[in-house]
Order: C-alpha cells, then sequence, then structure tokens
C-alpha cells in the first residue's frame, strides 16, 4: 500500500491546501460488509480506512498548529496580564470570558463534535455503500439551518440576561458592571463558535485537518489584536471586542475547505435525492449535557474564588492555561483519530475500533504526563518566565505558580476523559452514561471545593477540580469494561455497542507504566531546575531532565505509549514515494 500526503492540484482542478491521502491498495472487502473500498455505484470515490503514516502526518500537523494557536493563547494571556494585571478589571472580565470557555467546549471541542462527527461519518459510510443522492449534502440541509437558528436564540438570550449570569457567575464580583458588559460582547461567540464547530466536525469527518486545526490560531489572533488596538480606549472590554472578532475568524478560516468539499462530493453524486437528515435529539441532548456538565467545573471555581480577595479568579486562570497545554497536546491524535473510530464503528468493525481507543489512551497519558512532570517541577519558572512582567507582580507568580502545581494533578484525569468520552459518542447514538459520570465529578469537585475554599484557598478549589476530573475518569473506564455487551438491536448488518468495549485491567497496568515514570522524573526536573537563577535557563534544564528521566524509564518498563509516540514521529516524518492524487 502506498500513501501520498498532497498539497498540489488534483486532476479535477481543486487546490485544497488541507492534509489529503491518495491510497492505493490491493483490492478487498471492508470489514464486516463485502463492499470493496473505492468508488461507490453512483458516486464519488471513497477512501478505505486510513494508515498509519496518514494519521501520524495529520495528527503532526494537527499539533503544530494547536501549539501555535496555544503560543498565540499564551501572548493573549501575557498581553491580558501585561496591560491589566491580575486584580478587578481582569477578574471582571475572566467572569465574562465563560461565556466563550463554554461555547468552545459545547460547540467546538465536545459536545457539537461528539454528535457531529459520527453522524457525519454515517453519512460517509452510507454514501460508500452506493446510497442514492448524496447522504452527506442530505445531512447538511437536515441540521444546519436549524443548529444555525437555536445558536442565534441562545445568544440574544445571553446578550439580554447578561446582569442576572453575571450575578449567577461571580455574585461577589467587585465590579458587575463591566462584568457584564463584556458578556454580552462575548455573546456573539454563541453563534460564530456554533458555527465553527459546524465546519470543523464535517471537515474532520471528510478527513481534512488543517482548517479545523487552525481555528485557535485566528481567534487568539483576533483578541491580542483587539487589546492592543483599543485596550488604551476601552481597558478589559477591548479583550471582549476581540473575542467577538476572533470568533467570526474561526468560520472564515474553515468555509473555503467546507464549500469545496460539499460542492465536490454534490457535484459528483447520482441517484434520487435523499431527503433532510436531521440529527437525533436524544443525541445532541445527551453530548450537550456532558459538555455542560465538563465545563461546570470552571463554574463552580470561579463561583467560590469569587468569595476570596481580588485577583483569586485571574491566578486560577493563568494557572490553568498553562497548565492545560500538555493535556492540549495529548488530545491531539484523538482528534485526529475519532473520525476513524466512528467510521470503524459505522462498518461495524468494533474490533478496530477498541484496538485504536486503547493505543490512544497509551500515548495520551505518556503525553500529558510527561508534560504534567515538567509543569510541576518548573511552574515558579515558567509563571515568571511568561508573565512576570508589567502589572504582573512576583507575588503573582508565586500563587499562580503554587496554584498550577495543584491544579496539574488532574491532567491525567482531563486527558482520559477526553479520550473515553470519544469512546461513547463514536457510536452516533444516545449515551447518558458520560453525562452521568461527569455529574459524579461535578459533585465531588463542589463538596471539596466548598470544604477546603476556606482554608487553603485557591488550593483547595484546585486540588478539588483534580479530584473530581480523576474520579469522572474512573467512572468512564469501569463503564467501557467487557467485551461487546451493551449492544443494541442490529442497524443495517451489524450491532453498535454502546461504547467502544476496552479491557479495563490491562489499561489500567499500562497507564501504571508512564505514572511511575512522571513520579521520579518530577523531582529530578524540580533539583536540576532549581539550580538557576535565570528562569529561562532553569526552565529549559529542568524541562531537558525531566523528558530524558521519563523517556528512559518510560521504555525501561516497557510503556507502550512512548513506542507508540516514536513510531509515529518516525512515520510522519519518512519521506513517502510520490503517487498522483486521482
Amino acid at each position: 500500500m502506498t500513501v501520498t500526503p498532497s498539497r498540489t492540484p488534483r486532476a479535477d482542478g481543486d487546490a485544497d491546501g488541507d492534509v489529503d491521502v491518495t491510497v492505493v491498495p490491493p483490492a478487498r472487502p471492508t470489514a464486516r460488509h463485502g463492499k470493496r473500498a473505492g468508488k461507490a455505484p453512483g458516486g464519488p470515490p471513497e477512501p478505505p480506512p486510513a494508515s498509519g503514516g496518514f494519521l501520524a502526518r495529520a495528527a503532526l500537523i494537527t499539533a503544530a498548529l494547536s501549539v501555535a494557536g496555544s503560543l498565540l493563547g499564551l501572548v493573549r494571556d501575557q498581553a491580558l496580564a501585561r496591560l491589566f494585571g491580575a486584580g478587578r478589571d481582569t477578574d471582571a472580565f475572566l467572569v465574562a470570558w465563560t461565556v466563550p470557555e463554554f461555547a468552545a467546549t459545547l460547540l467546538i471541542e465536545d459536545g457539537l463534535a461528539f454528535a457531529l462527527i459520527p453522524a457525519f461519518s454515517m453519512a460517509l459510510a452510507r454514501r460508500a455503500q452506493g446510497a442514492g443522492g448524496d447522504p452527506v449534502r442530505a445531512l447538511v440541509a437536515g441540521t444546519l439551518p436549524r443548529l444555525s437558528l437555536a445558536f442565534v436564540a441562545v445568544g440574544v438570550l445571553v446578550a439580554a440576561l447578561a446582569p442576572q449570569v453575571v450575578g449567577v457567575l461571580a455574585p461577589g464580583l467587585p465590579d458587575p458592571a463591566l462584568a457584564v458588559d463584556c458578556t454580552r460582547l462575548t455573546a456573539t461567540c454563541v453563534v460564530s463558535f456554533g458555527l465553527a464547530g459546524y465546519c470543523s466536525a464535517a471537515l474532520r469527518a471528510h478527513r481534512r485537518f488543517v482548517a479545523p486545526a487552525a481555528i485557535y490560531v485566528a481567534y487568539n489572533t483576533g483578541i491580542v489584536t483587539g487589546m492592543f488596538v483599543l485596550g488604551e480606549r476601552w481597558g478589559v472590554r477591548s479583550a471582549a471586542v476581540g473575542v467577538a472578532v476572533g470568533g467570526c475568524l474561526m468560520v472564515v478560516v474553515q468555509l473555503p475547505s467546507l464549500w469545496r468539499q460539499l460542492r465536490k462530493r454534490g457535484a459528483e453524486a447520482a441517484g434520487v435525492a435523499e431527503e433532510p437528515r436531521p440529527l437525533g435529539g436524544a443525541v445532541v441532548a445527551t453530548v450537550l449535557l456532558f459538555a455542560l456538565c465538563r465545563q461546570s467545573q470552571v463554574l463552580v471555581e470561579r463561583f467560590l474564588a469569587s468569595q476570596l480577595p481580588s485577583g483569586a479568579i485571574s491566578h486560577l486562570n493563568y494557572a490553568q492555561k498553562v497548565a492545560q497545554m500538555p493535556m492540549i497536546l495529548s488530545l491531539m491524535v484523538c482528534t485526529v483519530t475519532f473520525p476513524v473510530v466512528a467510521r470503524a464503528l459505522a462498518e461495524g468493525d468494533t474490533e478496530r475500533a477498541r484496538d485504536r481507543v486503547q493505543r490512544d489512551l497509551a500515548l495520551a497519558a505518556c503525553v500529558v504526563l510527561l508534560g504534567t512532570a515538567a509543569v510541576v517541577a518548573c511552574a515558579p519558572q515558567m509563571i515568571e518566565l511568561f508573565f512576570q512582567r508589567g502589572a504582573f507582580t512576583a507575588r503573582d507568580t508565586a500563587a499562580t505558580a503554587g496554584v498550577m502545581r495543584v491544579y496539574a494533578l488532574g491532567l491525567l484525569g482531563q486527558t482520559l476523559v477526553g479520550v473515553l468520552a470519544r469512546s461513547y459518542f463514536s457510536t452516533g447514538r444516545a449515551s447518558w452514561y458520560p453525562a452521568g459520570a461527569m455529574a459524579v465529578g461535578i459533585v465531588v469537585t463542589s463538596w471539596l471545593g466548598a470544604l477546603c475554599v476556606e482554608p487553603w484557598g485557591v488550593y483547595g478549589i484546585a486540588a478539588a477540580n483534580a479530584a473530581g476530573i480523576t474520579v469522572t475518569a474512573l467512572v468512564l473506564l469501569a463503564g467501557t469494561a467487557g467485551g461487546p455487551a451493551g449492544t443494541t438491536p442490529r442497524r443495517g448488518a451489524h450491532r453498535v455497542p454502546r461504547s467502544v468495549p476496552l479491557h479495563v485491567p490491562g489499561v489500567l497496568r499500562e497507564l501504571s507504566r508512564p505514572v511511575g515514570a512522571a513520579l521520579v522524573a518530577t523531582p529530578a526536573g524540580a533539583f536540576v531546575g532549581g539550580r538557576f537563577g535565570d528562569p529561562a535557563v532553569g526552565l529549559a534544564a529542568g524541562t531537558l531532565t525531566v523528558t530524558a528521566v521519563f523517556v528512559l524509564l518510560g521504555w525501561a518498563l516497557g510503556a507502550q505509549g512512548i513506542a507508540s509516540a516514536l513510531r509515529s514521529v518516525r512515520s510522519a516524518t519518512r519521506r513517502l514515494p510520490h503517487v498522483p492524487s486521482r
């Protein structure tokens, strides 16, 4: 089999800059269907399952663009800290920031993607099997208009109820009027994020990853530009204006690629056109409820922190933004493989889906634990280097670094929740179990936070967050145990499982290896990093020490994620023979 990434114009004149793949395999039937991958009767050619080389390249490009977006996010936070410090104004904006944070989780990262990617994968599978008309365009016609109206209605409602929203989120806020103004500006992101999330889900199901990965580059560019252009005149409200502009840019960067996909496929489709196919209401409800529960952790944190002295919300925010970078990187592989898992289940290949999810768990755990060890070991150097300038003082550095170390203890749980949730929602059917697991975690977070906020302040809030998300991860993992039990009646020619069934004892054994490596690498990195007075040198020395110790010890312990990461890098960077795109 020969796989060739293509960035050149195809024979039909479509110069698509996204990651593409041309596969020349021996003819063989796909799993459990007895149909050959290739051109469906009366329809366009459908590629067979993506190869490991393609997935590695797609993950590498997605990670690179995501890192660029995260770095711009760091620049955004640095600009916010430099221009407005960590006090009343930033606290007011960060309460309004809850709206785009919720919208990103519900409409881009989790909720809408969990509902739409399996739906688009099923439509693509039906088209490959020779369904009449174009199932993909029928899905768009049945979902996009209704969802767009819903986005507009919710955005208008949030703007109208901004005073009540601020009162619920942060009842102890010193300047609620400023937070209300910022909330009304950020409410526009409900519409822009909804459209951006729809485009992202559709493109990823079509194995187009460049434009969706670039959205946070566009988003953070809009926010940074808004703060520097309007900051002197409008103060922290300029950041809220930047959120509104950045949300629009997220849609703009994806529209050309999505339009090419829909136009090309629609022009080639044959047969009687299908009726518009709306999403099932239960599917949308379950994924949105899960995403809402997951993001509710932020509500609990800010509600509790609003009763502490000014700057507490800001310290939590800066700590989270830096600490979450390893988690974001660890989930990049799942962003690429989620459509693969959904397509495998749509075709009835549960074993392929199980193998993919277990490999994703091993790789994501290694990445996030390496990052966690570096964050805990070098937290003071990171915060001093990234933020300590202008209105952000050494006292803010010390407080933020301490909170970040505690918060980082929940990063493995955050990553496991991200990977495991996909194993439930990739089936394309309603599943209430993830929302129930997330609700259990919220109860733990709220209860521990209420107990710990008075004696330990922001440290208690961060510890409650870490404990709650870890409990959620364990409950989700327990729900995947066993073989293909809990299946539904037949859909077509195969049975659809409730989730991707995993071998839980094996998963736990595999996770214990990188955890052991991280426990040794963290103090080693902290010791070396603390030997240097310059934060940049200390950060470099500590991070290199953590990486060396973690990789060597993880390799010695037989951590599969480390070997998988090395194979992926080799596969992504290997020069492949060229095969012209067809």
